[in-house]
């Protein structure tokens, strides 16, 4: 998927569709995550949908869930313990999904300079 380190830096059209591919599939993890967790709140913690949904997105961006959980049955704190650890692994993965492409564009080129002043001085 990625260029070899001797191969030329892709153009800034392929960059560019490159980023738009990521950002897709990291849309696609995150809206299916959010559906999983508003699904997983209503049914289990006996909540409104856009009570469930509040709660799923407060989690998946990390703040927390909203509301009293003392009047939730035991399964809506499990999966919103469960869903909570989820969160935090899918926050890591969607960042590196997001970063990748920079990251590996900018140590590409550093990669291609070092390579260029080797063979001057050579």
């Amino acid at each position: 998927m990625y260029e070899h380190k001797r191969a030329p830096l892709l153009t800034a059209a392929k960059f560019k569709r490159r980023l738009v591919h990521h950002a897709t599939i990291a849309t696609g993890i995150v809206t299916g995550s959010l559906a999983m967790g508003a699904i997983g709140f209503h049914f289990l913690s006996d909540v409104a949908w856009i009570d469930a949904l509040l709660n799923a997105a407060m989690l998946l961006g990390g703040m927390g869930p909203v509301g009293e959980l003392q009047n939730w049955p035991a399964a809506g704190k499990i999966f919103a313990s469960i869903y909570a650890l989820y969160s935090g692994i899918i926050f890591l993965i969607v960042a590196g999904l997001l970063f990748a492409p920079v990251i590996h564009r900018f140590l590409h080129r550093f990669h291609l300079e070092l390579t260029v002043k080797k063979t001057k001085s050579s």
